[in-house]
């Protein structure tokens, strides 16, 4: 289980016990499957895993195994501690695009076009919903600073945007690969 995925579960959980059920949607209601990669099946493991490290502690186990877990004391600290950790910490940004400009050269000129022209209408398609999806959030119980995820979010994809269009320019006339 990725750290994000850690700090999103435990910070779910400040508010109050939930079963993973609420934890899921709770994280669907924030967008994370689109800025988080969250794979929702892994938050059920995440907290039974955290469980047995003691960052959670069962409060209820009901029928048809819905479980409730809340924070333990020492579940506060780390999601405080990985929270810090997440806000000073600068990684690269992994995207599977970035393997795929390294090879760029291994495409003849049609196929490295259509694929740009492809990923292009794709990132615009992005950077429109998420200009859609900004405010809309907050009817469906996310946070009004949820934004900023999207905010972010959309940001790096203008970005991939511009350099898309420049590296189709670039392409058309030879420059490229």
């Amino acid at each position: 289980m990725s750290a994000s995925t850690r700090i999103l579960i435990l910070g779910a959980l400040l508010d109050g016990p939930m079963n993973g059920y609420g934890v899921r949607r709770r994280l669907e209601v924030m967008g994370t499957d689109q800025w988080a990669n969250v794979a929702f099946g892994s938050i059920y493991h995440g907290l039974s895993k955290m469980a047995d490290e003691g960052l959670l502690a069962v409060v209820e186990a009901g029928r048809g195994g819905k479980v409730v877990y809340e924070l333990t004391e020492q579940g506060r600290e780390e999601f405080h501690r990985m929270l810090l950790t997440a806000w000073h910490e600068v990684r690269p940004i992994v995207d599977p695009f970035q393997v795929a400009v390294t090879f760029m050269d291994r495409l003849d000129k049609q196929e490295l076009l259509q694929a740009l022209y492809s990923r292009m209408q794709q990132l615009r398609m992005s950077v429109e919903i998420l200009g859609h999806a900004m405010g809309a959030k907050q009817r469906f119980g996310a946070p009004q600073h949820i934004d900023e995820n999207l905010r972010l979010n959309r940001s790096m994809v203008q970005a991939q945007l511009d350099w898309v269009e420049k590296a189709v320019e670039r392409v058309e006339a030879d420059e490229l690969p």
